[in-house]
């Protein structure tokens, strides 16, 4: 069913700071593409916490009030993810999520049901989408990267995902 209601794609997401950035681009080169893979761009890495999809512009402002919930320090450890290719053909970079993300992706879905949306009910599993169409693609063979942490205490953005714009971070969320 078509609807006329403008609408934006969005999502939520921690978002790398640049030297987190440089080492996921490091390890996502790390790995061996087959031809039809798709990479994703460097300036496009990040954590999902949860995919809204298609929602009302009208709604955007109570959106972006009702997700700013209370967050606390969280750390990933970079050295510790592990390189999967998941059904499909997505390669990631899926990590072991730290309390601290549990608790944040938790109280963001509770802000999320209040307003009534949606939220994902499969079990969340924290990563970096690195590729999609890598059906056949190696993970790097060399042992684990030497120790890097993602102190994620900028917070979380909501971001709109736009394919004439790329990504567009509407709004950040830190706290102390």
């Amino acid at each position: 069913m078509a609807s006329d209601v403008p609408t934006a794609r969005l999502f939520l997401a921690l978002w790398p700071p640049p030297e987190v950035r440089l080492r996921l681009e490091a390890l996502q080169q790390g790995w061996s593409w087959p031809p039809r893979a798709a990479p994703v761009r460097a300036d496009r890495l990040h954590l999902t916490l949860h995919f809204l999809g298609n929602v009302p512009l009208e709604r955007l402002d109570a959106f972006a009030h009702a997700l700013d919930v209370p967050t606390e320090p969280l750390a990933l450890d970079l050295a510790g993810a592990t390189p999967r290719l998941w059904p499909g053909g997505l390669a990631v970079l899926e990590f072991a999520p730290p309390p601290a993300l549990l608790r944040l992706h938790a109280a963001l879905a509770d802000a999320l049901t209040g307003l009534g949306w949606p939220v994902e009910s499969r079990r969340y599993r924290p990563h970096v989408t690195l590729a999609r169409r890598a059906a056949g693609a190696r993970p790097p063979s060399e042992g684990a990267p030497a120790p890097a942490w993602w102190h994620a205490d900028r917070g979380y953005v909501l971001v709109r995902s736009s394919p004439a714009r790329g990504y567009e971070v509407l709004r950040s969320y830190a706290h102390p």
